[in-house]
């Protein structure tokens, strides 16, 4: 249980502070911008995973969990688990962040949603953000499983993943607002509502599939020759 826990404390402070800070300084044109958003999640996840990274791992991420899973680093109970809690981190975050946009003066109702069409930036379509949220999520879980499968960079695993993190961020945001994360995207679409909610398919599918590939395809580049 302490490891489910540590995923949904970790998937709590990864929601509320990364999508606090898309949706309290004003989104792109605010006073974070692109790259201090990006930012605001890579350094959520490099705290984290000093935090509990030696408990559960630091997934903080349903997609990570079934990277992780189908490359037989974890077992189908305990993937289940950490979805689960990773889930109901994002929606706890999510909550305290609806909660405290709504004690600002003008509320703040945006909390970070991922969107497509008019809901995003350049108005990417919605196969478009699918695609997109498929070759972010695989970057970033190419990168996860590359680093997390050498002993020697576990000092520095965290940063590294922190890093990419912000990395498919920068170009991330102005797309789809970027997931690569169902459980961070399905919390703040449960509390927007309406269109964030209808889109939301999308930014938990997607990522899915970008990291099944991402697992298939580290397993074939890792694979010892005969």
């Amino acid at each position: 249980m302490k490891k489910y826990a540590a995923e949904l404390i970790g998937t709590f402070v990864l929601t509320f502070v990364g999508c606090g800070s898309a949706a309290i300084s004003g989104g792109i044109g605010g006073v974070l911008g692109v790259l201090g958003i990006a930012m605001a999640f890579g350094l959520s996840i490099v705290a984290m995973a000093y935090s509990i990274g030696n408990i559960s791992g630091c997934h903080i991420n349903p997609a990570v969990s079934l990277a992780m899973f189908l490359s037989k680093k974890m077992d189908a109970k305990d993937f289940v688990g950490y979805v689960v809690a990773q889930c109901i981190g994002g929606i706890l975050g999510a909550g305290l962040l609806a909660l405290i946009g709504s004690m600002c003066n003008p509320v703040i109702t945006g909390l970070g949603t991922n969107g497509f069409g008019d809901a995003s930036y350049v108005g990417l379509s919605c196969a478009g953000a699918f695609l997109v949220e498929v070759v972010l999520t695989c970057i970033f879980l190419l990168a996860i499983l590359g680093v997390t499968s050498v002993e020697k960079f576990s000092s520095v695993a965290g940063i590294v993943i922190g890093l990419v993190l912000a990395f498919v961020h920068i170009i991330g945001i102005p797309l789809t607002g970027t997931s690569v994360n169902p459980a961070r995207s399905l919390g703040p679409a449960i509390f927007a509502g309406g269109q964030a909610l209808s889109q939301v398919w999308v930014f938990i599918l997607a990522p899915l599939v970008g990291a099944a590939i991402a697992a298939y395809l580290w397993m074939y580049l890792s694979k010892k020759e005969a």
